[in-house]
């Protein structure tokens, strides 16, 4: 999955907590917000708080579809709250592998 495609899948399924993301279409799109609140900051103070407000459920989306793929569930992305070793084990859990078989979040994502 490239860069572009990514971005345009994650804001198709803009508030689509169902199915499983590939891991590189979350990590695609959390780079396009990193660089996207980069630029935006450069621009001016308040364009990254409502950059990340506006991409906030595209990116709860494609988190949740993301814990899916390993078969865990989109609640996980709770752990994010705990400082340092939630963080740890979240991203732990974000670079894994999924599933190549179907799990209870249904099919493995297309290529």
């Amino acid at each position: 999955m490239t860069f572009q495609e990514s971005i345009q899948i994650c804001f198709q399924k803009y508030a689509d907590f169902n199915g499983r993301a590939k891991r590189s279409e979350y990590w695609w799109f959390e780079l396009f917000l990193f660089l996207a609140s980069l630029v935006l900051g450069i621009v001016s103070d308040m364009l990254p708080g409502i950059f990340a407000l506006a991409t906030l459920l595209p990116a709860l989306a494609v988190g949740a579809r993301r814990l899916h793929d390993i078969n865990k569930s989109g609640w996980f992305q709770l752990i994010w709250i705990i400082p340092i070793l939630g963080w740890i084990y979240m991203i732990y859990l974000l670079v894994q592998d999924g599933d190549a078989a179907a799990n209870q979040y249904g099919e493995p994502p297309a290529n």
